[in-house]
């Protein structure tokens, strides 16, 4: 039976839900405004009325900031349908990259949408993919009406949504969120952020020589630019575009390109801290077991992995680059035969980042190919029946 506490809550305006919510978790409006990538004024508005929640990529953010469903903001009575499933998640970011006209309704002022991109990129780097994807289909529409005289913005915008996509398994649609990246570059940094994603499409699509070329080409630029003018991320970009050149190499076999290219990776690494911003010498040599596998030395990658996921610094890697790698590393053990350590491999991953596991295709194939070697452990087959490939078993 409902109180008239409940029932008053699904009759409250959606803003007055928001703050009653919001009040009940101890979180201030700025707290909230932070968590949701807004200005604490956007935040107030809200509450007040003044402003509608009428998107649901932001009631979903809002939702998923405040602990709660969407449906608890817009009320039972209103009939809401999840936005987040990869496959329409991909199609709205579809929509959004094939418009060209300016953006309906509010356009953020530039503060805010750094503040919105900064929030998106912190979620991807906790493998937070579903709130990315959400916010995704609006940065692409904001940033369409940017000032082009600061690209800065929508090449991230562009970057991250490229990122986004390669990792869905849609490279080609990633290829085109980094070329558009690449277009609206004005400065050598600007298109070497953009190279990473285009970098992991072209490799994506098979197409290595021309990965290798992208990431060669954006170091060069970087390299040219005058010392006055470089800022201290450029060693750690310039090392994350020869990691990625080395793994292209390594997928055409070229054992000589790839070892050079890693040791080149490794010394720019040397001279960034290893601080868990996403970078530092453990991404290098997490690149090197990579490589091996790509070059058929899987048992080097193994013990090169294994190694390296026992250290302290691999616990400061953000969330998505470790259970990304587990995630990669399947191919090894697969290869070896080593089904069970596949296996382990995944429910690893999805412990640190379900969303790597039960949203990326290459995941999937991976657990599909484990199941197929045999009988698997409990925590394995209910990992499988989440993401759908099974049933769970009676026990």
């Amino acid at each position: 039976m409902n109180t008239p506490n409940q029932r008053d809550r699904r009759e409250l305006p959606i803003g007055r839900r928001v703050a009653q919510l919001r009040v009940g978790r101890g979180m201030s409006q700025q707290v909230l405004a932070d968590w949701v990538g807004r200005s604490k004024s956007w935040v107030d508005k809200v509450e007040r009325g003044v402003r509608t929640l009428d998107r649901l990529s932001v009631i979903e953010t809002v939702a998923a900031a405040l602990g709660v469903a969407p449906g608890v903001l817009v009320g039972r009575a209103a009939r809401w349908t999840p936005a987040t499933d990869a496959a329409t998640a991909v199609e709205r970011i579809r929509a959004a990259l094939a418009r060209y006209d300016p953006a309906d309704g509010d356009r953020p002022p530039p503060a805010e949408l750094d503040r919105q991109i900064g929030y998106a990129s912190a979620a991807y780097r906790h493998a937070h993919h579903p709130q990315v994807l959400r916010m995704l289909p609006d940065l692409l529409a904001a940033s369409r009406d940017v000032d082009r005289s600061d690209p800065d913005l929508p090449v991230r915008v562009y970057q991250l949504t490229a990122q986004m996509l390669v990792k869905l398994g849609e490279p080609h649609l990633g290829w085109l969120a980094a070329d558009r990246a690449m277009t609206a570059a004005g400065h050598p940094r600007h298109a070497a952020l953009a190279a990473v994603p285009l970098a992991q499409a072209l490799r994506a699509l098979d197409r290595g020589r021309l990965a290798m070329a992208v990431a060669t080409t954006a170091v060069r630029a970087i390299e040219s630019v005058p010392v006055c003018a470089t800022v201290p991320d450029d060693a750690a970009l310039a090392a994350t575009l020869l990691t990625e050149a080395a793994l292209s190499a390594a997928t055409c076999a070229d054992s000589v390109a790839t070892d050079d290219l890693t040791e080149r990776a490794a010394a720019c690494a040397a001279r960034h801290p290893d601080d868990g911003s996403g970078f530092g010498p453990i991404v290098v040599d997490l690149a090197r077991a990579l490589a091996a596998a790509r070059l058929g030395d899987n048992h080097l990658a193994v013990a090169l992995h294994q190694r390296v996921a026992c250290g302290d610094a691999w616990q400061r890697l953000p969330a998505e680059h470790r259970a990304a790698h587990l995630v990669d590393i399947t191919r090894a053990h697969l290869d070896l035969g080593d089904h069970r350590a596949a296996g382990r491999a995944l429910v690893a991953a999805d412990r640190i980042a379900p969303a790597e596991v039960r949203l990326r295709p290459v995941a999937h194939a991976a657990l599909a190919a484990v199941l197929r070697a045999g009988p698997t452990p409990a925590d394995l087959t209910r990992l499988a029946a989440t993401v759908g490939l099974t049933r769970p078993r009676v026990e």
